[in-house]
């Protein structure tokens, strides 16, 4: 009876703690009745979730599943995080020129730019606090940049729901910095939970377009697609993942989020004609999923396609999420360039790049 009594205990204890974690606000709430039909109205909503304009298998080796993350735990190779501190430089954000155009990157897929005298902030992930610090470990030297150094935001974008792109900790202490807010589909919901005041969000689906009143005049935000999911705990693609085209001022930056090589990037140059900047993924790849995540293959031809003036590569340096060397990507970036005469824009993590 005595040992009977111990297992409940334990069972109890295990289940609070379960509920606990779980209704921790990073995970996110229940989607409202009506932003769920909004999403099931989507042409892009087929069989109860979000497709990808091509067919996109998570898993693409020739290994189950459970072997394949029985690997990823267990095999860790020694260049997979780097043993010394990568460089990185501290910039004073708030004292960055308006009358330019730059670019702060920030390490992985967060940065802020500057155009046309607006400041934009993409995918921040400034503060590592659970439940992403139990997930993922910045390198050395990298976490340099917290939510008390962003200035005031004219527009944040958020690219889709991953914990690596939404996270809950920088984005409720940057919330009242914040003008605008641009998402895909469904992101709105984690948003207003987190006390972002509903009338500053936009939530838009593929090929959108949003004119916003903080922009000037001619200047505007387009939903583009990528070829990537979403789940963030339960229910695989119940949120729309996407890439986006920001026009201010007569320039273009194409921000292009996470995903695989499609032929996306040939139609954005067709709709768009010559793009000024394109932030594209580069790293965290792996044959293993090499349809939602861009292959070194992948980039160049995306580069390729899109025949931008100037490319900076993002989603690499700050966190192993793979198991390809830390350094690999930027060795892939500078040979794509060197081999294509592309103008690659990429410096270390904290570095003023003028464009």
């Amino acid at each position: 009876m005595k040992a009977l009594l111990i297992i409940l205990s334990i069972l109890l204890i295990l289940v609070a703690v379960a509920v606990a974690i779980f209704n921790h606000p990073a995970f996110g709430r229940r989607m409202s009745k009506e932003r769920k039909a909004r999403i099931e109205a989507s042409p892009h909503w087929r069989d109860g979730m979000f497709q990808n304009e091509k067919p996109t298998p998570q898993f693409t080796g020739d290994k189950s599943v459970s072997a394949m993350l029985w690997e990823f735990i267990v095999h860790r190779p020694k260049d997979r995080v780097p043993t010394e501190a990568i460089p990185a430089v501290k910039t004073d954000l708030r004292t960055l020129p308006t009358d330019k155009d730059w670019l702060v990157w920030f390490g992985h897929s967060s940065y802020l730019f500057c155009l046309n005298g607006k400041r934009y902030l993409v995918d921040p992930l400034l503060k590592m606090e659970f439940p992403t610090s139990v997930i993922m470990k910045p390198f050395k030297g990298t976490d340099i940049y917290s939510p008390d150094d962003i200035p005031e935001i004219d527009v944040l974008i958020i690219t889709h729901e991953h914990w690596d792109h939404l996270d809950y900790a920088t984005l409720r202490d940057i919330k009242d910095k914040v003008k605008q807010v641009v998402c895909p589909l469904g992101v709105a919901e984690y948003l207003e939970y987190w006390k972002y005041d509903k009338s500053i969000i936009t939530e838009m689906d593929w090929y959108e377009t949003h004119n916003s009143q903080l922009l000037t005049l001619n200047s505007k935000i387009t939903c583009l697609p990528s070829r990537h999911f979403s789940n963030r705990l339960f229910g695989r693609n119940q949120t729309l993942w996407a890439s986006f085209m920001v026009e201010d001022g007569g320039r273009k930056v194409y921000i292009g989020g996470d995903g695989g090589y499609d032929s996306r990037f040939q139609r954005i140059r067709e709709q768009f004609g010559t793009v000024d900047l394109a932030l594209l993924e580069n790293g965290q790849y792996n044959n293993d999923w090499k349809y939602i995540h861009s292959t070194p293959e992948g980039l160049e031809q995306a580069i390729l396609d899109l025949q931008a003036h100037q490319v900076f590569t993002v989603h690499h340096d700050k966190f192993a999420l793979a198991k390809h060397p830390w350094y690999e990507p930027d060795s892939v970036a500078q040979a794509i360039a060197k081999q294509h005469a592309i103008h690659l824009l990429d410096k270390p993590i904290g570095t003023v790049v003028y464009f």
